[in-house]
């Protein structure tokens, strides 16, 4: 006889979840650079189709020796990029010189969970004093980043935007993001956008001719594009430019107030010097 517990299961159609195997499979990812090579493992479980990653491990070998063995320092909801299905050669898990130095680095992308937010890299650099691997992390947010050599120096950059724009003025939709360019350094991530003024000009035309194109719309939302544009024209130095661009493209009622609070924040994110 069915119990009562059971039958309140089939009247909530949820009887046929219970007891289900837990499908269970682990993953490993191996990626090289000379003579560094590093290997990301996991353990991939899907219940009812809905993936879970555990028992995260990465392993780095130089020259065929095994000189780190760990489980990166990461929260039990967080996965790996690797398992979405991310790895161009680019981005997820890449061995890669950061600094020119001919010994590279491993990256290792992890994101958080959510709608879209949020992802950050764990990069792993060889301490030859301490004879090992030393954990640094960097935090993209929503938006991830390239890694490109813009000076074509044999270093790396990661080109980015600046994430702290996502809600600061309007939706995430409507949500402009000005260019971001760092450099990871002695174990350190520097922004050096500001060494790259071409770029930072091509982003704020981009930005500008955006705003042309949706300013004419129903409804049009300005603000966080206008933002991100006087953002990169303080980057440029522009920022009175900028400003009178500004003021003049927004009149809606709360201008003064969306003014002040423009100020306010860029002290706040040090675009303000």
């Amino acid at each position: 006889m069915m119990s009562i517990r059971a039958i309140a299961l089939v009247g909530l159609g949820v009887l046929g979840f219970v007891g289900l195997p837990v499908r269970a499979e682990v993953l490993t990812k191996t990626v090289q650079q000379g003579e560094v090579k590093a290997e990301l493992s996991y353990e991939q479980t899907s219940t009812d189709g809905f993936p879970q990653v555990k028992n995260v491990r990465l392993k780095i070998q130089r020259s065929g020796q095994t000189v780190f063995d760990q489980a990166p320092k990461i929260s039990e909801y967080d996965r790996p990029m690797v398992s979405f299905g991310r790895n161009d050669g680019d981005r997820g898990f890449v061995v890669r010189d950061l600094n020119g130095d001919k010994d590279p680095e491993v990256i290792a992308d992890m994101y958080t969970g959510g709608a879209h937010c949020c992802e950050y890299s764990l990069i792993y650099q060889y301490d030859s004093a301490q004879k090992q691997y030393v954990e640094s992390q960097a935090y993209w947010g929503n938006l991830g980043y390239q890694l490109r050599d813009l000076d074509r120096d044999g270093k790396t950059e990661f080109y980015s935007a600046d994430d702290r724009f996502a809600y600061a003025f309007t939706s995430y939709a409507a949500s402009a993001f000005p260019v971001q360019i760092w450099r990871f350094d002695n174990g350190k991530m520097i922004d050096v956008t500001r060494q790259y003024p071409k770029l930072i000009y091509s982003d704020a035309y981009k930005l500008w001719q955006g705003y042309q194109q949706v300013r004419t719309e129903k409804d049009a939302e300005v603000k966080g594009i206008l933002a991100a544009y006087l953002a990169d024209k303080y980057l440029l130095g522009q920022q009175e430019d900028g400003w009178n661009r500004v003021r003049a493209a927004y009149q809606e009622s709360d201008r003064e107030k969306f003014f002040s609070d423009l100020r306010e924040f860029f002290k706040k994110t040090d675009y303000e010097k």
